[in-house]
């Protein structure tokens, strides 16, 4: 009787304490133990929900994020996250505790000061920064254990078409950035970046990169709690929306109609080690193109879509100088550099026996295959991809030496150059890259190719603009000879150059971009303005087809008052920003101190105009409630990251010196020894039983 009262004693604390222990983990990832300056800390944890409401081509994009403290003290979290490089963060709401407070605009000094004073007076606090276009922090201030803060963002921007279908790419994962040695040091004479947007000289502002975080897998152990973001979707085409899939992720995809498609992962929720992409196609939408235009106090935008028309086989083709630039650096080990390998093997193949090739490598420098322009033969194609076969990824990322040898020799005669860059873009001199790409381009065209599951996106769409040329990505882990096949497919003449638009009547103002790009087969480009009068007016889409006119007449309803559509004025104020920031990277390097203080008022200006994130304006909410007694003895922590999949921990070479192991809370260790216990004592009283019985 007593042994069978003992066993079900231990059925029931299996039964009400494991679950209950374990109920922490279950919600907000457990606990993660790290060692800082001979300290053990516990760093804190955190969730993401991300939903994405598209409307056609433009998508609304609401990011929750949940930050817990499983230790029994307070701290200050910092989370370092990747956004999209187009988007317009407009709206930041944070909760703790039964507050609910909407985030104040404010210039980024201005918030810093805000968030600093909240910080020191005990109160819960966020503050949201951007470093790069597409890389920001969330600081929270007073991150009380079992009192969670959560920050909800929302942004807006236009979904590009790629290859014939709209791509909507959600950031996941920041990677590591190679910050090359002479940055930061002014050239004599000159202006150069320091370790972050704006150029330095003098006594101008330097403001650091954020630190990378730790991460699992490199100085934290490589169990990562595997459930940290959950994503989701709907689709609103207005027309038959069809073809909804991701390379990147497996998706649960429900039809509400032939219109609406609902999306979300079919795990549920997925570490956040790789960026999440989403196709789709629009039946019966329009092939040529389409406005939108919206209309408040602050004046009128409009948004001109133009894509690209049917047109047939080129007849005459230029001879073209293909280079191929391939980064062989560190963080490009592994699967990025078999993925750059096999894009080579179909790219060279496809050669045309009018061509001529190089292939350039860079890492700590760059080195070429040969001499000079090889022909298009059998055997010469046979030694490029032995060539290509034997490289590695290996060492820093000087990205500059590698487009120097690029760009530098003369053009062979009667020849366009095209130049096929592969790389992951972990850099952290972008507007150096860019001025050398302006300066020494020189009628060529750059195709900028991000290889990796969570590559510098901002760079790489910079490179493809600088370049007039356009910019791709491959996933390492897909099937890669797949994908070469068919961004290799691309390298081909543009489809529609030498565009520019008759407005009429229209008089439309700040039109961005100020230049537009050529376009190719299953592209689209997408301009930006603001007009003064409402009406309807007729514009003339004109371009270059094969070196033949071709036109597309319009008739563009611009309205008096809109009731919706406010997401235009976001767009268009978010292109604005982009290209004001473009004119930091000038061809001669970077911009002058006078440019560059023109560039960030007229920044500054539109961010607080519109409410948005910029380098130089950021979001700043504070709790009316004191929840620390002694904020200044608290410390503050990162919020660690997984690695980049596909990386390998040696692209990670110059992180912080964290060690740590996850363990389960303390809550878990209670009952595990209650169990023990239970266990012991259930042991010692039937041990006696059976040894009778034997006997």
């Amino acid at each position: 009787m007593r042994n069978r009262i003992a066993l079900f004693l231990l059925f029931v604390a299996a039964l009400v304490l494991v679950p209950a222990a374990f109920a922490g983990e279950g919600d907000m990832g457990g606990r993660l133990e790290a060692e800082q300056g001979g300290q053990t800390v516990v760093l804190p944890v955190l969730k993401t929900e991300i939903e994405a409401d598209i409307q056609g081509d433009l998508a609304t994009v609401t990011v929750t994020q949940t930050f817990a403290n499983p230790s029994d003290e307070p701290v200050h979290a910092r989370y370092l996250f990747p956004l999209d490089p187009v988007a317009a963060v407009f709206e930041m709401v944070m909760e703790v505790g039964g507050e609910r407070i909407r985030a104040q605009i404010q210039e980024v000094k201005q918030a810093e000061r805000t968030f600093a004073k909240a910080k020191s007076e005990g109160r819960a606090a966020a503050l949201l920064k951007e470093h790069r276009p597409n890389l920001f922090t969330q600081d929270i201030a007073n991150l009380m254990p079992g009192l969670p803060i959560t920050t909800r963002l929302r942004y807006v921007q236009a979904v590009p078409k790629v290859d014939g279908e709209y791509e909507l790419v959600v950031p996941l994962v920041v990677g590591p950035r190679f910050q090359p040695p002479h940055a930061g040091r002014p050239p004599a004479g000159g202006v150069q970046e320091h370790d972050d947007l704006p150029p330095v000289a003098g006594s101008w502002e330097v403001e650091q990169l954020p630190k990378y975080p730790p991460a699992f897998g490199v100085n934290l152990p490589a169990a990562i709690e595997p459930e940290r973001v959950a994503l989701s979707a709907r689709i609103d085409g207005g027309v038959v929306v069809q073809g909804v899939a991701s390379r990147t992720h497996s998706l649960d995809v429900q039809a509400l109609s032939e219109r609406v498609r609902t999306v979300k992962l079919a795990a549920g929720r997925v570490i956040d080690n790789r960026d999440f992409v989403l196709r789709y196609r629009l039946a019966g939408a329009a092939t040529d193109a389409g406005v939108l235009a919206y209309r408040d106090a602050r004046g009128g935008f409009f948004s001109l879509l133009i894509e690209p028309p049917l047109v047939p086989a080129e007849a005459d083709v230029t001879p073209r100088e293909m280079v191929f630039l391939l980064d062989c650096s560190g963080s490009m080990a592994g699967l990025p550099i078999d993925a750059s390998k096999a894009f080579m093997v179909q790219a060279l193949v496809k050669l045309r026996p009018t061509d001529t090739f190089r292939i350039i490598r860079f890492s700590d420098s760059a080195t070429e295959f040969s001499e000079f322009p090889l022909p298009a033969t059998r055997q010469n194609i046979a030694r490029g991809l032995a060539y290509v076969e034997s490289l590695d990824g290996e060492g820093g990322t000087m990205m500059s030496s590698g487009i120097e040898q690029a760009l530098a020799p003369p053009t062979p005669a009667g020849s366009v150059r095209i130049v096929t860059f592969l790389t992951d873009g972990y850099i952290g001199n972008e507007l150096e890259i860019l001025s050398l790409i302006k300066r020494r381009l020189d009628g060529a065209r750059l195709y900028a190719f991000g290889v990796g599951t969570g590559v510098n996106r901002y760079l790489l769409d910079e490179i493809g603009r600088a370049g007039r040329g356009f910019t791709r990505y491959m996933d390492p882990t897909e099937n890669v000879a797949e994908v070469a096949a068919e961004l290799t497919q691309r390298l081909q003449s543009p489809v529609l150059t030498d565009i520019e638009v008759d407005w009429g009547g229209l008089a439309p103002a700040q039109l961005h971009p100020a230049e537009i790009p050529d376009l190719f087969a299953g592209g689209s480009v997408r301009v930006q303005g603001r007009y003064a009068r409402p009406g309807l007016y007729n514009i003339t889409v004109k371009g270059l087809v094969h070196g033949r006119e071709a036109r597309l007449p319009l008739t563009v309803k611009l309205p008096e008052h809109s009731a919706d559509g406010e997401a235009v004025a976001l767009v268009w104020a978010r292109a604005a920003i982009r290209e004001a920031m473009g004119e930091l990277a000038t061809p001669n390097g970077m911009a002058e101190p006078p440019a560059f203080s023109a560039v960030k008022q007229r920044v500054t200006d539109l961010g607080l105009a519109f409410s948005l994130v910029t380098k130089w304006t950021a979001f700043v909410a504070v709790s009316e409630q004191v929840y620390n007694a002694n904020p200044s003895a608290t410390r503050t922590l990162p919020v660690p990251l997984p690695m980049v999949k596909g990386t390998q921990p040696g692209a990670y070479p110059n992180q912080a010196p964290f060690t740590g192991a996850a363990g389960p809370e303390p809550a878990t260790w209670l009952g595990l020894g209650v169990l023990g216990l239970l266990g012991f004592w259930t042991l010692r009283r039937y041990a006696p039983v059976n040894a009778g019985a034997g006997r």
